[in-house]
């Protein structure tokens, strides 16, 4: 009976995030371009829109980077400072939307870094495959380099 409660649980909390994704309000490049003066601030990182006018003070970077980066998409610098997991979550509850489908970049944020491991596997395999290549090359060299001179 328990297990069955759970998942009774597990299924309303699926349905009220499905419910809230689906509810999001959507902007084009255009009305966020509107937003972009001290009094009303807006951006958009990876495809969401966020309102950070109450932020403009609190941010760590001040004001001024903010309000650089107001009306437009801001997903480069944002990615260039390298913000901590605490920051990424912090800036959900200023998400107020998403862009219209038509205006999304190919880059949704859906291959962000999981911050909190300090690795990406994608990246482990890649360094390692570039130390591969030369250590077979090097290996092959020797091989041959020994065959002809044992050779002649």
């Amino acid at each position: 009976m328990a297990t069955k409660d759970v998942k009774d649980v597990k299924d309303v909390k699926d349905d009220t995030a499905v419910a809230a994704a689906s509810e999001s309000k959507l902007y084009t490049r255009a009305e966020v371009a509107k937003h972009a003066d001290p009094k009303d601030t807006w951006i958009i990182i990876h495809n969401n829109v966020y309102d950070v006018t109450p932020f403009l003070n609190e941010h760590p970077g001040g004001e001024e980077v903010l309000l650089e980066q107001g009306g437009t998409d801001a997903s480069e610098p944002f990615e260039d400072i390298g913000h901590s997991t605490d920051a990424r979550q912090m800036m959900e509850s200023y998400k107020i939307g998403e862009l219209i489908e038509e205006e999304r970049t190919g880059d949704s944020g859906k291959k962000d870094r999981d911050w909190s491991s300090g690795t990406n596997d994608e990246d482990n395999s890649s360094s390692w495959r570039s130390w591969l290549i030369p250590i077979a090359l090097g290996v092959l060299a020797t091989l041959v380099y020994r065959y002809f001179i044992s050779a002649h």
